[in-house]
């Protein structure tokens, strides 16, 4: 019959290292979110602005309070 020897591993994860992978994940995290986000923003805004030069051109012959007032302001 064949032996096979079975050693027991302890999992040597200490402090140190979990506060590393913090670390490292925070930089990673930063730097791959924020041109997400940036492109997030811009597609939001860019559609909320389109959304709001429509509204206003097909409401144009209506009074500027009452445009405002269902369309809101552009900026």
């Amino acid at each position: 019959m064949l032996r096979q020897d079975v050693s027991v591993r302890q999992s040597n994860i200490k402090r140190k290292h979990l506060i590393y992978s913090l670390f490292t994940g925070l930089i990673l995290g930063i730097f791959a979110g924020t041109p997400l986000g940036w492109i997030a923003h811009q597609y939001y805004y860019q559609h909320s602005l389109a959304q709001t030069l429509l509204c206003r051109e097909q409401n144009k012959n209506q009074p500027v309070a009452v445009v405002d007032s269902i369309c809101g302001r552009a900026f």
